[in-house]
């Protein structure tokens, strides 16, 4: 029998044909429980023309299916024959919230047991933690000439260090019995002057002057003027950031040296008075030369050198009266030997 007929097989009265049932081509599915409803989520955005997606045409998603009289089924999509298997409707809102909100799982991290990429693999390899540096990397025999080295230098700091204590420090049995060797190693590069905290420090100014008889290039002898040395000095450190250890000290350490072992006689005591002249004399002999005081062609024969001294004046303020008029200390005539006659010591 058929529908028409009211039959067994036909439908009664206010009951619906399921999809299924009325699209032969649409998968059956089984009826059971349902899983909770989810609220319904607001519609999606409209999203504008020119931000959609382009359609896929048809014929470059899915094969052709062939011709043949399409029907709509419940859910608006075309009815395809059933020698075509169908398209998949797309998910509803309901379920897509359902496998949205079911927790994704997290891919695990395979452990990897072949070669790694050489890209990414560091080249230098670490440390070998036996490696060895420094001193410890020497071989043997190098080893023990370092040590030996540092030895020799520690010991000669130490000798050093003890040799200017003794000097510096208050006579003594050990400065009394060894005061000739301290001497030699202390004098004349590692003298010390501790008078820079002296109670009455010095008030004056002292100038060196030198003055030489050269011998001219034409055999004719004259003397020179007296060359201010000291206003040299000055001059040269004036306005000068890094003026020079020699021309703050060499001069002025020359003639504190000598007046240190010469008498009020000007004669020298001992060893050290004929020292401290040869070094003051071949430092105003260099100087002579660099001034070219004989000329082109000439030589100094014999130099003769003086001291200036000159009180500094009191300030405005105090009451002190001090003498301003300089006092002078003549030396000597010292010949110049062969060697320093040309021009001085280089």
């Amino acid at each position: 029998m058929d529908a028409n007929d009211g039959g067994s097989n036909a439908p009664e009265e206010g009951e619906r044909t399921p999809a299924s049932e009325a699209d032969p081509g649409t998968p059956v599915v089984p009826e059971g429980p349902r899983p909770p409803v989810a609220p319904e989520d607001p519609l999606p955005p409209v999203v504008p023309e020119d931000l959609r997606q382009p359609v896929v045409p048809e014929d470059s998603r899915t094969p052709a299916a062939p011709e043949g009289p399409h029907t709509a089924t419940a859910s608006g999509w075309p009815h395809v024959p059933a020698q075509q298997p169908p398209h998949p409707p797309p998910p509803e809102p309901q379920a897509q919230a359902q496998a949205q909100a079911q927790p994704q799982p997290q891919p695990q991290p395979q452990p990897s047991y072949g070669p790694t990429d050489p890209a990414v693999t560091p080249t230098a390899l670490p440390a070998h933690p036996d490696a060895r540096i420094g001193v410890a990397a020497l071989s043997l025999r190098y080893q023990v000439g370092a040590a030996l080295a540092v030895a020799v230098v520690a010991v000669a700091a130490l000798v050093h260090l003890g040799m200017v204590f003794l000097h510096v420090a208050p006579s003594n049995t050990v400065t009394k019995q060894h005061g000739k060797a301290i001497d030699e190693w202390i004098y004349p590069e590692f003298e010390q002057n501790w008078k820079l905290f002296a109670p009455n420090p010095l008030q004056q100014n002292i100038e060196v002057q030198v003055r030489a008889d050269v011998r001219g290039a034409d055999g004719t002898t004259r003397t020179t003027g007296w060359y201010d040395l000291s206003a040299e000095d000055g001059a040269a450190i004036d306005g000068n950031l890094l003026p020079s250890h020699t021309e703050q000290n060499e001069l002025r350490r020359a003639w504190d040296f000598l007046t240190a072992t010469h008498d009020n006689a000007n004669r020298p005591i001992g060893l050290r008075g004929t020292l401290a002249e040869t070094y003051l004399r071949r430092i105003v002999v260099l100087r002579l030369g660099r001034d070219d005081a004989a000329g082109k062609g000439g030589a100094v024969e014999r130099v003769q050198v003086r001291s200036r001294t000159t009180n500094v004046p009191p300030p405005e303020w105090s009451d002190e009266q001090v003498s301003t008029t300089p006092q002078y200390r003549l030396l000597p005539w010292w010949p110049v030997p062969a060697d320093e006659a040309a021009g001085g010591v280089r």
